[in-house]
């Protein structure tokens, strides 16, 4: 089995989008695939991203057919904030996350665990996203957007997954500013990251290499 860990430079990037692309063709390709969306914030009934992710995930793993949303989650708030604001009652856990994370690792060949926000948001006062990516031993696949500024994002979340030692590629999804990319930010990334991709050309290639 192996982990491959979607993280985002913050919120609303297109995490949730590109690992329903990564579960519909890893699947196609005979992979038994599973999911994971340990922290979810913003939820008031039923977790959003979690419920998508699980549903899809139903339609190819028979691992999954009888879960919920409460077995692919480790905790959810409703506050719509990073989860160490959003867990008022400082419930969370870090142990449990690990041993969910364990559990559905059994049910599949490459467990997708979707993270929450960006790789610097923390989870406890002193545990970010990238320390979880970091005990969970993931390869990761770092999101990052096509709206001006997304250059500067990008860099920062390179060097923080290069300082922290991860096993990690990135792409663009081409969604935000999509006219104007190739002409405000894909001149840099043609001239320092010349093997650059997008979810929309480049993800197969990205699988192959799992």
């Amino acid at each position: 089995m192996s982990t491959l860990f979607i993280t985002a430079t913050g919120t609303n990037v297109g995490k949730t989008h590109t690992t329903l692309q990564l579960l519909k063709r890893l699947s196609e390709q005979g992979h038994k695939v599973g999911v994971y969306k340990p922290i979810e914030t913003g939820v008031t009934e039923t977790a959003p991203d979690a419920s998508v992710l699980l549903e899809a995930c139903k339609k190819v793993n028979k691992n999954f057919e009888s879960f919920n949303v409460e077995d692919i989650t480790a905790y959810t708030f409703p506050l719509p904030a990073a989860p160490f604001c959003a867990d008022q009652e400082h419930e969370i856990d870090l142990k449990s996350i690990i041993d969910k994370h364990e559990t559905l690792s059994k049910l599949c060949d490459i467990l997708l665990v979707e993270g929450a926000g960006g790789l610097m948001v923390p989870i406890t006062k002193e545990y970010m996203v990238i320390n979880l990516i970091k005990d969970l031993s993931a390869k990761t696949l770092l999101v990052t957007p096509s709206r001006l500024g997304c250059i500067n994002d990008t860099i920062l979340s390179i060097m923080a997954l290069k300082t922290f030692d991860i096993d990690f590629d990135w792409c663009v999804n081409l969604y935000e500013d999509k006219e104007e990319f190739s002409e405000v930010t894909q001149p840099y990334y043609d001239a320092v990251f010349p093997k650059w991709w997008s979810i929309e050309n480049g993800l197969n290639k990205f699988i192959k290499h799992l």
